[in-house]
């Protein structure tokens, strides 16, 4: 009787292990969990062990004081997540909070910090104007020529032709029966 009960709760044991083996779970993220980052990233990317469903995925990015700085834009591709981020101006620490689904597995959630030290001063360069090259604006459009116009015009009056005929082959074999 004992090694049955034996079996019995060793089997229970290894049936136990199975999922959890399985279990999806966080393998890297960028920026990554605790780091300090001195360049304003364009996106959060978080990549798993298990493949992600395409949809019912969440992931938000709240700067120091609690506003979302996330731009919405969620991209699922198989085992990775990336949203896109507005461009960061405030330092201090910034959380990543996520709700990721996999096939046949419970959601995983979570969330993690990084530390972004902003710039003394955010400044952008005056837009300078580009000198145009007289002979790139002197060439004619490629989108469009001559030949390629006749060509498609023809085409049209080949196919109204065609359409044309089949109608009158059409009458004919309908008024035969």
């Amino acid at each position: 009787m004992k090694l049955k009960q034996f079996c019995g709760v060793l089997a229970t044991v290894i049936l136990m292990a199975i999922p959890v083996a399985n279990a999806n779970e966080v393998v890297t993220t960028d920026p990554a969990s605790g780091s300090t980052v001195l360049v304003s990233p364009s996106a959060v990317t978080i990549i798993t062990t298990v493949p992600l469903m395409a949809d019912g995925n969440s992931v938000e990015v709240t700067d120091p004081s609690g506003n979302r700085v996330d731009d919405g834009t969620l991209a699922i591709a198989d085992t990775e997540a990336l949203v896109g981020l507005i461009p960061l101006t405030v330092g201090g620490y910034y959380t990543v909070s996520y709700t990721l689904l996999a096939e046949n597995d419970i959601p995983l959630t979570g969330n993690y910090r990084f530390n972004f030290t902003a710039p003394d001063s955010v400044s952008s360069q005056s837009p300078s104007p580009i000198a145009i090259d007289e002979t790139a604006s002197a060439q004619p459009s490629a989108g469009s020529s001559k030949g390629t116009d006749f060509l498609v015009i023809m085409l049209l009056v080949l196919s109204i032709l065609v359409l044309v005929g089949l109608g009158m082959y059409a009458r004919k074999i309908f008024n035969e029966r």
